[in-house]
This record gives structure tokens, C-alpha cells and sequence, in this order.
């Protein structure tokens, strides 16, 4: 029993991994205050759809060019700077929130402004967090580390909306934007004292040209641009979060709304709690394929079934095969990216588990608008699975990846091997 349960090996052998967590819990469960109270309070001031609408598209473009640039930034400067610095940031965005809510007759335009700003914040962020796992945690350690990750997440996901739903409705929107407030402050406390992670000797200044080489060292490596493919397949094929309130009708099961849209991180926290098993696998290419086609596959049974139980089962095992598939990406990004490319290896990571949810959410949408909402259901899973099958056979070194002869892995375990032998103390001389 005691192998199913969750690796704790990163948590007990890195101080900087706990401080992390520590971190990211905190911001994570307050942020969600903000997360639930922005759009409310749009909805609130304009009472219309199109305008609550309209957050997606403030804050996909901000995403995807300070995702790039983030990363690029994360190759050329110390990461623990950069994460501390849009912490504080993303602190002030929630204190603009704070003073708005407090006006006699609170404005719109500055809600739109920091949804902006929050995304633009969060793609410079991300790489910099990403790309901090592989130097902090041991090699080997790393499937432990992403589900460790990821269980938190989980558990935000679920307990954080409920939360914060309950803050927004007794409360009122200036404690929502107070607690987010208060959240980030600690968040900067605790990156203070994360050790420096400065860039190699050798980085570049931030450029297009940087930006570019990073890019084509994705492509020129097939597993890595395999992990990116089947992500972008799997979301874009079969991510139907935007026709669950028609889905909910059908089913004459309004009551599940909510739900539905909780049932999949439900499914990722059982997986991530019988995790221990992970840690021991060396083939981190069948996870990512497995557990997308396990994706496509739940997704496509969610369109032909009509008993809402089961309906809910089908969304938590589709959950579950997401996170399974997101373990294996985040060990394969981790164990054979070069260190002087991380960070834009995972402005790039941004993107592709970015876009592919937005364009799915358009698919689904426009699919269900022309055949109907089951239809849009079962065959975006099917043609999910369908391409995962195509891209493991036009990819076939995704799916033979083994972390003990992966040519990239082996030479990043060595690095790692090395870097901690210089930093061993040296032996004190005999007196």
C-alpha cells in the first residue's frame, strides 16, 4: 500500500522544493479569490455575457508574447529575482482590484487592465517556475516532484472555488481582492528565501534570435516535440469545458453543473494520491501517450453515455489521463532540456498547454453549434485518440523514451552528477 502513496523524496532532500510549494499553495488558494471575484464583478457592472466573454480574448495575446519573451528572460537572469519580482506584481494588480472595489460606483476598464496584466505576468513567471524544478530537485526525482506539483494543484483546483465562492458571496469583492492581496505578500516573503538561481555564464541577452534558437531545438528533437504535439492534439481535439452547461441540459441534470466541472480534477487527485508508483517508471513517453488517449478516449465515452453518474466518471478518469500524461511531459521536459535553454524551452512549454485549451474551447463550441452538443463530445475524443495514435507513429522516439538511455537524459544526469560533486565542501586537511 505504502508504494501507491505519494513519492515524498524532493520534499525531504530540497529546501528550496518545500519553499516553493509552500509558495505556490499560498498564491494558488488566494488567487482564486480573484479568480472567482473578477469575472462576477464584470458580470455584475455590465450584465453582459459578451463582456465577461471578452476576459479570454484580454488575456490570450499578453500570454503568448510575454510567455515567449518570459522565457528567453528566465535563460538570461536569476530566476528566483524574476519569480519574486512578478509575485510583487501580480501583488500590485490585486491592490489596483482592492482600491477599484472600494469606489462608491467601481470602474470596468481597470478590471480588463489587470486581466491583462495578470496574464502578461504570468506568462513572464511561468518559464522562470518551470524551469527552477530541474536545478532544484535531484534527477531521478523529478516524476515525484511533478506529481507533488501537481497534487497541489488538485487540491486547489477543488477546494479553491468553493472557497472563494463563499468569500465573493458573504464577504463582498474588497475581502476576495484583500485575501489575494495578502496571498502574494507572503508569496514574496517566501521567495526571499529561495536560494539565487542565476543564468549560466555564457546566457545571452534576451533576443528573437535566442527566442529562435530555443525553437529549433525543439524541433530538431523528437521526443520534446512530440510532448508539445500530443498536449496540443489532446486539447484541441477534446477540451469541452465550454459546452458543459448545454451538456448539463441534456442530460436534464442542471444540479451537476458544477460537478462536471470539478469531476476531472477529482480524477487527477485520486492519481495524484496513488502516485508512488511513478517514481519507478523509466519510460515517461508512454505516459504521455497513455494518458492522452486515456483523455480522448473518456472524453469521446462522455458524448455517448446519458447516465450523469457515469458521466462523471467518465470526466475523472478523463482527468485522471491528463495528469498522467502531464507527469510524463514535465519528467521528459526536466530531464533533457539543457540548462542554458530551459527557461525558453519552457516559455514554449507555455504555449502549447495554453493555446491548445482556448482553440479546444472554440471547437467544441462551434462543433456543438453545427451537429449538436453529444456530437461535439464523442467525436472530438475519437479524432483525440486519433491523433495520438498518428503522432506515435510519426513520433516514434516519444514513445521509446527510457530515462536510463535517452541520449539528452543521460547527459543532463551527468551534468547534475557533476555540478554537485563541485559543490562538495573540500576535505579538511589532517591536523
Amino acid at each position: 500500500m505504502s508504494s501507491l502513496l505519494p513519492d515524498l523524496s524532493p520534499w525531504r532532500s530540497s529546501r528550496d522544493f518545500r519553499l516553493l510549494f509552500f509558495q505556490g499553495a499560498v498564491t494558488f488558494f488566494t488567487s482564486f479569490m480573484a479568480m472567482i471575484a473578477l469575472p462576477l464583478q464584470i458580470k455584475h457592472l455590465t450584465d453582459s455575457p459578451l463582456a465577461v466573454g471578452a476576459m479570454g480574448a484580454v488575456e490570450l495575446v499578453p500570454l503568448l508574447v510575454f510567455g515567449l519573451y518570459g522565457g528567453a528572460l528566465a535563460d538570461a537572469i536569476d530566476r528566483r529575482r524574476m519569480i519574486m519580482l512578478s509575485e510583487a506584481g501580480l501583488g500590485v494588480l490585486a491592490l489596483i482590484l482592492l482600491v477599484n472595489s472600494l469606489l462608491p460606483n467601481p470602474l470596468l476598464w481597470p478590471l480588463y487592465v489587470v486581466a491583462a496584466g495578470v496574464s502578461a505576468l504570468a506568462g513572464l513567471q511561468r518559464p522562470a517556475l518551470d524551469s527552477m524544478m530541474a536545478r532544484i530537485v535531484p534527477h531521478e526525482q523529478m516524476t515525484a516532484a511533478a506529481a507533488l506539483n501537481a497534487l497541489r494543484y488538485q487540491i486547489g483546483a477543488i477546494a479553491g472555488p468553493a472557497l472563494a465562492g463563499l468569500v465573493v458571496a458573504y464577504a463582498g469583492y474588497p475581502a476576495a481582492y484583500g485575501i489575494t492581496l495578502a496571498g502574494f505578500i507572503v508569496s514574496v516573503i517566501l521567495c526571499t528565501r529561495l536560494a539565487p538561481a542565476p543564468p549560466s555564464p555564457d546566457a545571452e541577452r534576451p533576443s528573437l534570435r535566442g527566442i529562435a534558437e530555443g525553437a529549433r531545438y525543439a524541433w530538431s528533437r523528437p521526443v520534446l516535440l512530440g510532448t508539445y504535439a500530443v498536449d496540443l492534439a489532446a486539447m484541441f481535439f477534446a477540451f469541452p469545458n465550454t459546452i458543459f452547461p448545454f451538456l448539463a441540459d441534456e442530460l436534464d441534470a442542471v444540479w451537476a453543473l458544477g460537478l462536471m466541472y470539478s469531476a476531472g480534477a477529482v480524477g487527477s487527485l485520486v492519481l495524484g494520491m496513488t502516485s508512488g508508483w511513478t517514481s519507478r517508471v523509466r519510460r515517461h513517453g508512454l505516459f504521455v501517450v497513455c494518458g492522452a488517449a486515456v483523455w480522448g478516449a473518456a472524453i469521446a465515452a462522455t458524448g455517448w453515455l446519458t447516465d450523469i453518474r457515469v458521466v462523471l466518471v467518465c470526466l475523472a478518469v478523463a482527468g485522471a489521463g491528463d495528469m498522467l500524461s502531464g507527469l510524463g511531459r514535465a519528467t521528459i521536459w526536466n530531464q533533457t532540456i539543457p540548462e542554458e535553454l530551459r527557461g525558453r524551452l519552457a516559455g514554449i512549454e507555455v504555449l502549447s498547454y495554453s493555446v491548445g485549451p482556448q482553440l479546444g474551447q472554440v471547437r467544441a463550441g462551434t462543433v456543438a453549434g453545427w451537429t449538436g452538443t453529444r456530437s461535439a463530445f464523442w467525436s472530438g475524443g475519437l479524432m483525440c485518440v486519433a491523433a495520438v495514435a498518428a503522432l506515435t507513429v510519426a513520433l516514434p522516439k516519444l514513445v521509446t523514451y527510457d530515462a536510463y538511455t535517452d541520449e539528452d537524459a543521460l547527459r543532463r544526469r551527468a551534468e547534475k552528477d557533476q555540478a554537485a560533486k563541485e559543490m562538495e565542501p573540500l576535505p579538511t586537511p589532517a591536523s
